[in-house]
């Protein structure tokens, strides 16, 4: 005999690199899907951050944003017709990216305890969207402490306890295996979102497609 099971709100897991453009792209999606589902009474998902290093093995400093360019790509040229797309995608976003303004590119261990560690205090998207927003609007270095620090307090955290935290070594081993476990799962590309432990999205996926899933997850389930 079967019997439904109450619908309860989604977790949306997304697992993105604050250095990622494409990921901040899918940041843009995931709200606008989400402005859809309170216009009609929806409940509203809960948001969890997930670490993903793009680039594990850059030196704690970071390295000359031309060179990383000219290793990955070929050089600022090649990088610039294939910025081009991301550029057009973001614009289409709402967002002004502003890749000439990045000077270094940076490790992102120390931001991704940065989030873990908000988001053990609470909502972590404000401190996310200020990351993101300070490497690609604002051409920031956000791999130094001291950096990071004052991003945690334009997004609402206090400076003083995100630093003492950041110049600690709390948080490496759960990064780490976050990680190991977003690799147990396929995932080796970002953005990736998981709408309730059960739908896997790759890539910055259209409002539209994060809307169905999420509708999915919240339609009853039958149990035996």
């Amino acid at each position: 005999m079967s019997t439904a099971s109450t619908p309860s709100a989604p977790v949306i897991d997304v697992v993105s690199d604050v250095v990622c453009p494409w990921c901040y792209i899918g940041k843009r999606h995931l709200e606008a899907a989400l402005a859809t589902l309170d216009e009609s009474g929806q409940a509203r998902p809960v948001v969890r951050w997930h670490p993903y290093e793009l680039n594990p093995d850059l030196p704690a400093e970071g390295v000359d944003r031309r060179e990383y360019l000219e290793r990955k790509f070929g050089g600022p040229a090649r990088a610039a017709q294939i910025y081009e797309r991301v550029q057009r995608a973001g614009t289409q976003a709402g967002l002004a990216f502003d890749f000439e303004r990045i000077e270094r590119q940076p490790n992102t261990r120390a931001a991704h305890r940065l989030i873990a560690w908000a988001q053990g205090q609470g909502d972590a998207d404000p401190l996310v969207e200020q990351l993101f927003r300070a490497y690609f609007i604002d051409g920031r270095f956000v791999g130094a402490n001291e950096v990071l620090a004052e991003i945690a307090h334009a997004s609402g955290l206090d400076a003083d306890a995100a630093y003492a935290f950041l110049s600690s070594d709390v948080g490496n081993a759960e990064i780490a295996e976050a990680e190991e476990r977003a690799a147990s799962l396929g995932i080796s590309g970002v953005p990736f979102f998981i709408v309730d432990g059960r739908y896997g999205l790759s890539g910055a996926q259209p409002a539209e497609a994060i809307v169905e899933a999420l509708r999915r997850a919240q339609q009853p389930q039958a149990a035996d």
